[in-house]
Parts: C-alpha cells; structure tokens; sequence
C-alpha cells in the first residue's frame, strides 16, 4: 500500500503533506521522517463542524466545548503522499525564471476563505486576521461554526495574526451572501447563543464548587464527630483506671491495717482472729449506732447531693452538665445582686432555653426549690417570694454550684 502520511520519528505526529512536514520540523527541530501507510485522522465534529487530526484533539475540544459526536471522515480525504512536491514546485519557479531556492516552494499566503462569510464576521465586529483565522481553522464549513471557533480559541496569543497557508491551497467554493438585516439578525443570534453558553459553563462550575464545599463540609463534621466520640472513651477509660486505682489502694490500706492488728495481737500474746467468729460482733456495732441520735441533713447537704446526683444521672455529658451549673449560678448571682427584681425572680417552665439547659436534666428543677423557688399558676412558673429570699441560703447555693464546676473530682465517686 502506497504512504498516505509522514510520521515524525522524534514525536509520532502524522503529517498530511512534504509541507506539513517541512512547518513541523521548522517548529520543533525533528528531523526524523518516515513514509507510512496510516492516514491522518479527521474527525469532523457534528455540532459545529471543527475538524480534529487526532483522538487528543477531539477530547480537548470535547472538554472545551461539551460536543460528544464525531463524524470519521478520514477515509473520504486520505490519498497518496506526494515526495516530489517541493521538487516540481522548484522546477516551476526556475521555469518562470525566480531563482532556484528552495523558498519558491516554502511560500507562505494568507489562506483563500469565504468571502462572503468573512464580510458578515467584519460586519460583527470581529478583526480581519481573526476572522480569517476563524474560517480557515473551522474549515469554511458556516458563519456558526467561525464563530465557535472564535469564542473556544479567544485567549490564544496568537488569534489576532493572520494565518499562512502553502501558496498551492485552495477554499472551497463561496457560499450565498446574507443580506444586511439578516446578518445582524444572525449576529445576533450567535453572540446571544454564546452567551448562554458561557452562562451555562459558569452555573454548572459553580454546581460543582457548591457540591465540593458541601463534600468538605461533611468530611469535617464528621472528623469532628470522630474526634468527640474518640475523646469521651478516652474521658471514661480515664475515669474506670483512676477507680481502679482508688479501689486498689484502699485495699491496701485495708490489708496494712489487718496486718497491723495481727501483729499486735501477736506481740501481746493473743490468739490470731478468726475472720469467721469476727462476724456476729456485726450486728452489735449497728446496734450501738442505732441508739445514736441521728441529725437531719443541712438544706447545703441537700443542694450538694442535689448537684451530684445531676452529674452522675448524666456523666456522659460533661460539657451539658456544666453549662447547667453554669446557669444555676447565675440565676443565684442575679437573685444576690437584685433581689427586688421580679423578672430575676419568675422563670417560665416552658422557656426552651431553661429547658433545655436546666429543666431537662434531673435535679435542677429541684436545686433550685432547695433555694425558696415555688411553683406556681399550676405549675408553668418557678417563682421565689420576696419574702423568702434567704442570703444564706443563696450564698450556699452559690459556694456549691463553684466548687462542682471546679472540681474535677465532683461526683465522680
């Protein structure tokens, strides 16, 4: 099979043309060229007719543009390679009497477009060498698809320059002149279909931005989330090896002491107790404790249970624990500061934020009538009389509530 190409050794490009050729080597300095038997790809693109020499050119003015379908036309424009051409282009020159250089046949023009397409691009706005450009690089194929060509490649450096093609190119034939009105109508129309297009691509990033923001957003929560929970085992095994410690030590303690009392009995000359007979002396001891008087707990007892029981009915939730506290003090502390202020005085059970601090945790409600607050109007007020405002006893709920939020160990044994 005769070559239908030339392939660079150095790159792999396939050329079409000994001109080809001749620009790839002047561009990259490859000197390396074969004769091969595979054609050069055209690959015309069904929406707006760009060509594409190769599979990388297609899928880059996929990316740019969004068109999907190609049409393979590379069967219809393959045909033998020409290795004579600049050859016979120099006898040609030497025959018209030009000198006998090799520029003859390197003469680069400015290509043969259609005119009639190019006058309704200058009737656009755009420049002549762009325009030029346009309708070359889109194959003549229409004035849409110029200017497509022009809207994807608007940022080359080089879109402003008129192109060159060999001096032997021809255009395809002319196509019918658009009346005045018809091509702004048409101008119209695409610049318009451009915009939307462009507005389309910026939506559709910004949907993309969005979804990532969101996508990061998750990934921190839940890294969050994980950290948290990681934390509160931590808290626990922390808490379970201190009680193991405290445990162990008491035994100790404990065993020292038997210790002790073994040996001085040992020293007096006392038999060694027997763990068994020891037991009945039990009931004996409760029986002297019982005829002890018993005394009542202090209201301050009350509270400090009151705020134990708190923390271990949640000792999950240290940080909600705390802020319960924090809040209890601060309804004392206002109480302390404005005792003749009924609004520091009456609190609405039904508040979300006092439920939700306070009211739902067991034992605040009941802290906070230790401190005189009654409830009242069937039960939707926590209300504490003028007349039963107890420094003292404020002053106590107040000491109580700072030593459970600074001490660690509150509540904990």
């Amino acid at each position: 099979m005769a070559g239908v190409s030339l392939k660079c050794g150095d790159c792999g490009a396939l050329l079409k043309s000994v001109e080809e050729a001749q620009e790839h080597a002047e561009l990259t300095s490859h000197s390396n060229f074969a004769e091969s038997t595979e054609a050069v790809l055209n690959l015309v693109c069904t929406t707006c007719s760009k060509p594409c020499r190769s599979k990388t050119e297609s899928d880059l003015h996929t990316k740019r543009t969004g068109h999907t379908e190609f049409v393979d036309k590379t069967m219809e424009t393959v045909k033998p390679i020409s290795l004579e051409a600049p050859k016979a282009a120099m006898e040609i020159a030497n025959h018209d009497g030009s000198s006998g250089s090799g520029d003859a046949a390197e003469e680069m023009v400015v290509p043969d477009v259609d005119k009639n397409i190019l006058l309704e691009l200058e009737a656009m706005a755009f420049p002549k060498a762009r325009a030029t450009r346009a309708l070359h690089y889109s194959g003549n194929a229409s004035l849409e698809a110029a200017v497509n060509w022009v809207v994807e490649h608007e940022n080359d450096p080089d879109v402003d320059e008129m192109p060159k093609v060999p001096a032997n190119s021809n255009a395809g034939p002319p196509k019918p002149a658009l009346t005045p009105e018809e091509v702004k109508i048409k101008a119209q129309e695409l610049r318009e279909r451009a915009r939307k297009k462009k507005e389309e691509e910026e939506k559709r990033m910004e949907r993309e931005r969005e979804k990532e923001r969101i996508r990061i957003g998750k990934e921190l929560l839940e890294a969050k989330r994980i950290e948290e929970d990681n934390e509160r085992k931590r808290i626990i095994l922390l808490r379970k090896a201190e009680k193991e410690e405290e445990r162990r030590a008491r035994e100790k303690i404990r065993q020292k002491v038997e210790e002790d009392k073994a040996e001085r009995r040992r020293k007096l000359g006392l038999p060694a107790e027997d763990p068994a007979a020891a037991k009945p002396s039990v009931p004996v001891v409760e029986e002297k404790k019982s005829s002890l008087p018993i005394r009542p707990a202090t209201k301050t007892e009350k509270m400090r249970e009151c705020l134990r029981s708190l923390k271990q009915a949640h000792k999950e939730e240290d940080a909600k624990v705390k802020r319960a506290f924090q809040t209890l003090l601060t309804y004392m502390g206002n109480v302390a500061k404005n005792p003749d202020e009924e609004k520091f005085r009456k609190i609405r059970l039904t508040n979300q934020t006092f439920q939700e601090r306070v009211g739902s945790l067991r034992g605040g409600i009941e802290f906070m009538e230790l401190c005189g607050f009654e409830k009242m109007e069937g039960g939707e007020f926590l209300f504490l009389p003028m007349d039963k405002i107890d420094p003292a006893v404020i002053n106590s709920a107040g000491t109580e509530l700072n030593s459970a939020i600074n001490n660690p160990f509150f509540g904990v044994l």
